[in-house]
């Protein structure tokens, strides 16, 4: 359940703190005040899509924050998931700053999360119904997550997803085989062509670094020559001069001379001939050297040449060596594909056959449980409908097999009678906005019961909808918020009478900017607010004492 939600810098409303109780929570207010900014900002902190154009003018950021108490086994899982841990006291605490230049910062009790990660666990939380879910009512598309949702078949659509994988896989397998002759004969030469082309090349993975080395080398080699040249020169002599290692050698056998009489003399004499040695290993290394960079204009030709077939095949064929070996690898094994054909099509068939048969066989187990769970369904939305007013309306699920796809075998629709005596015909053709709204409830609240989610968020409920209709709303979502947080905007007295928290929504202009503010109304406030809504601005003795006695009905 959430317990606070503070906003800040989003559209008209630079900074509000809201508290909600556990029950049923009500948001009124005049047309354009700001209660859909509110569910906006929810739907934010929730994980939802949304735009910076929330973000108040003139300001470079809005931030929302969220403080929830759920202690639900997904709740905790998800928590789990992520590898974050509740608050002491056993809060959820998620936050979410946008900035203009479109860049989110989202926390879940401070650890940094993906707004995705966000959306995942807000799910979990809260269920916001807004005016647009009645349009997805209208759509037959959502109808089976309705009636999955009640069956609570997720391990059998597991199940059968996972065989139903295997059949497409197959039946693509089959298609790549499915070439006619010209086709087919067009692609050999081409893969024949290429694996010739690489196997020609005889690549080795990590030879193009190799190469560059080498190539590197010969570029510098001239320069090379000459330093080395020098060195060795300064270490070996030459016909005019003693070199290094000779004088070196020359100095440690003077030293050794007179070593007898200096102890001292001795150690230095040892030190300058292991000196002399060290040098002469330098040398002997330096010559070495210098013999591997004798070259000719061939060797260079030759590594020039290699680079090119690399870079040539790596243009075609991958960037890397690796690459290239694995598209060599792909095409051998598309070629033999090819060449057998007919008995990998054989193969392939019988495979797609019995993967088809298999993944029949559990949708079939699926769509038992969806009628099993359609039939409880229909039964508990015609009592919650005939609750709401619409005793004579019978609500239907109808189910027939269609083409197997990733849901199964099953095309869903509600259906409804609307009135005694006439056929049912698909919801999307007869049922009206007052209408929708009633069976939204409904369904909402047969839901309720399954999904587990402690907060129900209803956007304009009302829609629609008046007279007695309107407070068999008001009892109804009375009754939801025994069991679950119910937070409804709506412009209908008779909803709002029968809320636990009412706030009041209010716009008003200051220093030439407009502002939202959210006030949380006690009795007499409330008594005003209800006058307000049942009879405008004018609002006379009459009317007060109206709004009384709705609080003192609903009370009651």
């Amino acid at each position: 359940m959430i317990s606070s939600l503070q906003i800040e810098n989003i559209a008209i409303i630079k900074n509000a703190a809201i508290g909600f109780d556990d029950g049923f929570n009500c948001l009124t207010g005049e047309t354009g005040a700001g209660k859909s900014i509110i569910i906006d900002s929810l739907n934010a902190v929730l994980g939802e899509r949304t735009s910076r154009e929330l973000i108040r003018t003139d300001c470079d950021y809005a931030e929302v924050k969220a403080v929830f108490y759920d202690k639900s086994e997904k709740v905790n899982s998800v928590l789990s998931q992520l590898d974050i841990e509740p608050e002491a006291d056993g809060s959820i605490i998620i936050s979410r700053k946008m900035t203009a230049d479109g860049k989110n910062n989202c926390k879940i009790n401070g650890v940094t999360v993906t707004v995705s990660m966000l959306k995942i666990l807000g799910k979990q939380l809260v269920n916001i119904h807004g005016q647009l879910d009645n349009q997805a009512l209208l759509n037959p598309e959502f109808h089976c997550e309705y009636i999955d949702s009640i069956a609570e078949n997720s391990e059998l659509l597991e199940n059968y997803r996972e065989s139903y994988g295997q059949y497409c896989e197959v039946s693509r397998q089959l298609e790549q085989l499915n070439y006619d002759e010209e086709q087919k004969a067009r692609r050999l030469d081409t893969l024949s062509f290429q694996i010739s082309e690489i196997e020609a090349a005889n690549i080795t993975v990590g030879e193009y670094e190799q190469l560059k080395d080498r190539e590197n080398f010969f570029r510098n080699a001239e320069k090379l020559s000459s330093f080395m040249n020098a060195s060795f020169e300064a270490l070996s002599g030459n016909g005019e001069n003693e070199g290094a290692v000779s004088l070196s050698f020359s100095a440690a056998n003077k030293l050794e001379g007179c070593s007898e009489s200096s102890e001292k003399l001795s150690a230095l004499a040892k030190r300058l001939s292991e000196c002399a040695y060290e040098l002469s290993d330098c040398s002997d290394e330096l010559s070495s050297m210098l013999e591997e960079l004798d070259f000719n204009e061939a060797d260079v030709n030759a590594v020039e040449e290699r680079l090119d077939l690399l870079y040539n095949l790596s243009r075609k064929y991958g960037k890397t060596e690796q690459d290239i070996l694995d598209y060599y690898d792909s095409a051998v094994k598309e070629r033999d594909c090819i060449e057998h054909a007919d008995e990998l099509r054989i193969k392939l068939e019988d495979e797609k056959r019995a993967f088809y048969s298999l993944s029949y066989e559990k949708a079939l187990l699926v769509s038992a449980s969806r009628k099993s769970a359609g039939k409880a369904f229909c039964d508990k939305v015609c009592e919650e409908l005939k609750f709401l007013n619409m005793p004579s309306v019978k609500f239907f699920v109808n189910i027939d097999e269609c083409e197997m796809n990733e849901n199964g075998i099953d095309s869903v629709e509600f259906f409804l009678s609307a009135n005694l005596g006439e056929a049912p015909k698909p919801l999307a053709k007869i049922a009206s906005g007052g209408e929708l709204s009633r069976i939204m409830l409904a369904i909402k609240s047969v839901l309720a019961e399954k999904d587990g989610i402690s907060t129900l968020v209803f956007d304009e409920i009302d829609t629609g909808v008046s007279g007695s209709s309107a407070h068999k709303i008001a009892v109804k979502l009375k009754e939801v918020s025994k069991t679950h947080q119910v937070i409804c905007v709506t412009h209908l007295a008779q909803i709002a009478a029968f809320a636990d928290e009412h706030m009041l929504i209010e716009k008003s202009e200051r220093d030439e900017h407009t502002y939202t503010d959210v006030q949380s109304l006690e009795y007499e406030s409330r008594v005003q607010e209800l006058a307000r809504i049942m009879g405008g601005n004018a609002i006379t003795p009459e009317l007060l004492e109206s709004a009384r006695q709705l609080l003192e009905n609903a009370k009651n």
